[in-house]
């Protein structure tokens, strides 16, 4: 993604090329057409300044077909962890904004902790303030 590997990291990209032989496949995504996308089985040209879409669209398909390792995420990542109460991002902005100095009371920017100071979890993934679940809400679209 957005990289020219093969010219730019080529004894690098020599590890994609034996994994392509051995019947890897490469995917190449960027604006421009390189050495990289020349040998790539599927070249993805997208336009300058979209790719934060282009992830919000992969995040997506994997969340909502459940194509991510259960366990990494479980107990490699910040999914589990909770959100402080009050958190939100409505309308472009996140909570605590003040329209008048046009600045961010960040309070609620963190994970809910418990006396001791450490981060909630909620290991099934399932309360509506996990960072999975927040992220999987925000990915969904409406429907036509």
């Amino acid at each position: 993604m957005g990289s020219d590997m093969a010219e730019c990291h080529p004894v690098a990209f020599r590890w994609a090329m034996k994994a392509k032989e051995k019947g890897a496949k490469i995917i190449h995504v960027d604006p421009r057409f390189t050495r990289t996308s020349a040998v790539a089985d599927i070249y993805l040209r997208i336009r300058t300044g979209s790719d934060v879409a282009y992830f919000g669209g992969l995040i997506n398909y994997v969340l909502q077909n459940k194509l991510f390792h259960d366990q990494y995420v479980r107990n490699y990542t910040n999914a589990p962890f909770l959100v402080k109460e009050g958190y939100s991002f409505t309308d472009g902005l996140f909570s605590g904004y003040n329209g008048t100095n046009r600045s961010y009371n960040t309070s609620t920017w963190q994970y809910d902790t418990d006396e001791e100071g450490f981060a909630r979890l909620d290991p099934s993934l399932q309360d509506p303030r996990t960072v999975f679940q927040r992220r999987k809400s925000s990915q969904r679209l409406p429907r036509p």
